[in-house]
């Protein structure tokens, strides 16, 4: 196959390991960098984010802060104990004193935010001052793409090139629905096992904890108590459960997808509580996890890094995909359940990362899987019902433009809700 080796590239690429909402951990990292940087603790942070940074950092719990939230506590935590070179897992290793340090620190560090006045989706900026240093550190387009680290006005690293360039050779743009299948169905599950196997062993680890606890609205534990049993209502549940932790403080790490913990728990764990409840072997589970880590990657790239098109959305998508896939649909049945999820559920807009998106997980979930469903009764929506275009790529292309363009004023005003 032509672009296999680009397909495995892109799988170690997009599933990354990460602990904690990627937006809060992206500025610890930052934050961290500043530090090592400076040499000690700053006096004063200045910090300049875009708009949806500051949108999904200001609800969402950051990882080992005694349960607190917002920019201002992600900075601190990456300063006071944040290990640069762990990238997403920057605040894994946090320890006792850094968290019972934490109100100090907030009390007597000036951290000032404000919002950038440039063209980038993702920006972060830090800003960290003592009596006798500057440093600052700009990441941009991507959560760990560092583009500009500076002391006392003098630049000690700086890299313009595209984000594409920097993290891989690999293009996304090769992503296609009928060569993504061919690449599942063929594909030796060695070349795949390192990715797939910790996706599974992670997410279902943190479903578990959701499902187990309680945390934030306890979506996944309602699903599952008022569920009728069937294997639709076990899915959404699970799903659910991992996104309740990880929203709400829940320090186990989890395997992401193109950028995004609830994408990565969204697009995986659907797939394979179905593969469990239905008997499936471990070959066409890994498989069925090709496919729907693939077509979430391609949706995703067709998309852009941060809109105000609700991510899990097309997770959702992915994991009928791979729904299909673990039943035997063809390139075919894939396309159908495909076009049928997007149909029912595009436009449902992001505001910000917190409790609800495990609901907003839920539904997703349910979406795919009933675009599934939908076909296997034989029965779709078509070309010129709505957004739907005639064949699956172009009705991926047309999504990607809405989100990108037709949702640009949504997210303004979305910002602008929450933060009046």
């Amino acid at each position: 196959m032509k672009y296999y080796q680009d397909y495995v590239g892109i799988l170690n690429q997009e599933l990354a390991v990460a602990m904690g909402c990627t937006e809060p951990i992206a500025i610890a990292y930052c934050a961290s960098l500043v530090k090592d940087h400076l040499g000690c603790l700053p006096s004063k942070v200045d910090v300049v984010v875009s708009g949806n940074i500051i949108k999904n950092v200001k609800s969402v719990v950051v990882p080992n802060t005694n349960k607190r939230t917002g920019i201002q506590t992600a900075v601190a935590i990456g300063f006071l104990g944040g290990d640069s070179s762990a990238k997403l897992e920057v605040i894994a290793n946090v320890k006792q004193c850094h968290i019972d340090d934490l109100p100090k620190f907030l009390e007597q560090t000036e951290i000032s935010v404000s919002p950038a006045n440039n063209d980038h989706t993702l920006y972060i900026e830090i800003v960290g001052k003592t009596s006798a240093d500057t440093v600052k550190v700009v990441i941009a387009d991507s959560h760990t793409h560092v583009v500009l680290i500076e002391k006392n006005g003098t630049t000690l690293f700086k890299n313009n090139q595209k984000v594409e360039v920097v993290q891989s050779s690999v293009d996304k743009s090769v992503l296609n629905v009928a060569n993504i299948v061919q690449f599942a169905n063929n594909v030796a599950i060695e070349d795949v096992r390192k990715p797939i196997s910790r996706q599974i062993r992670y997410n279902m680890a943190i479903a578990k904890e959701g499902i187990s606890n309680n945390y934030g609205a306890n979506i996944g534990k309602t699903l599952l108590k008022y569920g009728n049993g069937d294997v639709l209502a076990y899915c959404k549940a699970l799903a659910s459960a991992a996104s309740d932790a990880r929203m709400n403080g829940c320090e186990m790490p989890v395997v992401i997808n193109s950028g995004s913990g609830n994408q990565g728990i969204t697009c995986s764990v659907p797939v394979v509580a179905y593969a469990e409840k239905l008997g499936k072997t471990e070959e066409q589970l890994y498989r069925a996890l090709v496919v729907s880590n693939l077509i979430t990657a391609h949706i995703k790239n067709s998309i852009g890094k941060l809109s105000a098109f609700c991510g899990v959305v097309i997770a959702g998508v992915g994991a009928g995909a791979g729904i299909c896939h673990l039943d035997g649909g063809t390139e075919n049945d894939i396309a159908h359940t495909i076009v049928n999820a997007l149909a029912i559920i595009s436009g449902v807009v992001c505001d910000g990362a917190k409790s609800s998106c495990a609901a907003k997980i839920a539904s997703s979930v349910e979406a795919g899987m009933l675009g599934y469903y939908m076909h296997k009764e034989g029965d779709q929506f078509v070309g010129g019902e709505g957004i739907v275009k005639k064949g699956v790529e172009n009705t991926i292309k047309a999504v990607g433009t809405l989100a990108r363009v037709g949702m640009c004023e949504t997210d303004k005003e979305i910002l602008h809700i929450m933060m009046d």
